[in-house]
């Protein structure tokens, strides 16, 4: 195992969706002990802090198709600089959330420095929503498509390019509830989903060989990982805004990490959506860490 020199960045924001408490996810993940954790596996752990989020919603909702628009630019163009500085600074970025749509800004921090950078989006959802398709205004259910050049401008221009991957480079792993304007963005953009159908028939090693083939196929530059803790089922992860029954379960999320890790190919990634003012004794918090341990490397012999 190659020990990495990780550079952790919270984003303490609730402002893609509509429940509040997900802006404590970063502190519940780092009171899990996940820089402990990281530090045992022999990795070199910076944890660089928190992105400054203002807590008070200063603008006027003038487009109620995409809520928070302001404030979620401000964020995630503060976290592009961020992730950008630390892949300049060779570092492995590990960004905690906060909700979903903090994925844009990690995304734009990191085109600029591949490429063919693939991206595998473990989620419920396929996060592909678009100012025109959105049933809820939240930005949280649309940062894959603005990551792949579709949807509000300011939004898919932060860092003045896209887009910021290739729709051919993503896969979806997970997804047990896509919304009618998200699935016709999936045929007509080649987008690879793999969803609780298929891990149930294949079983997650095959859905992995598939997924990791595919990409060296492409083959790709670099690799991120985003995961929504949705992605597993509530009954491991309750403490997540928009749970859905039926979703994987605790060890093929450990096997999935465990075979990402095994391939050598992964770049970066960011674990999103924890809750605690939903959670049971930061249940969900102490999953996230556990999938990190796997991620990175920890063997139990």
């Amino acid at each position: 195992m190659n020990k990495k020199t990780i550079s952790i960045i919270g984003v303490p924001t609730d402002y893609g969706q509509a429940r509040r408490g997900v802006d404590m996810g970063p502190s519940a993940i780092r009171y899990a002990g996940v820089v402990e954790r990281l530090e045992a596996i022999g990795h070199t752990v910076q944890d660089q802090g928190d992105i400054r989020v203002s807590q008070k919603r200063e603008h006027a909702q003038i487009d109620m198709r995409l809520l928070n628009l302001e404030e979620v630019l401000d964020v995630n163009t503060s976290l592009a600089n961020r992730v950008h500085e630390a892949v300049t600074e060779k570092q492995f970025p590990l960004v905690f959330g906060g909700d979903h749509s903090i994925a844009i800004g990690t995304l734009a921090g990191l085109g600029e420095h591949y490429k063919n950078l693939g991206v595998i989006w473990f989620d419920a959802h396929a996060d592909l929503n678009t100012p025109d398709t959105t049933p809820s205004g939240n930005i949280h259910g649309m940062p894959l498509a603005v990551s792949i050049g579709i949807g509000h401008e300011r939004l898919v221009q932060i860092r003045k390019y896209a887009p910021k991957i290739k729709p051919e480079n993503v896969i979806i792993i997970g997804a047990r509830s896509v919304d009618p304007g998200e699935r016709e963005l999936i045929h007509e953009q080649g987008i690879k989903v793999y969803t609780m159908h298929e891990i149930d028939r294949l079983g997650m090693t095959r859905v992995m060989e598939e997924v990791l083939s595919y990409l060296k196929g492409l083959p790709v530059d670099g690799l991120h990982l985003s995961l929504d803790l949705d992605g597993l089922d509530p009954l491991y992860t309750p403490g997540v805004g928009t749970p859905v029954p039926g979703g994987m379960t605790y060890r093929e999320g450990h096997l999935a990490m465990e075979m990402l890790q095994e391939s050598g190919m992964l770049t970066s990634a960011e674990f999103v959506e924890v809750n605690p003012i939903l959670d049971e004794k930061n249940k969900t918090a102490d999953v996230a860490v556990a999938l990190m341990g796997s991620l990175f490397g920890e063997t139990l012999v």
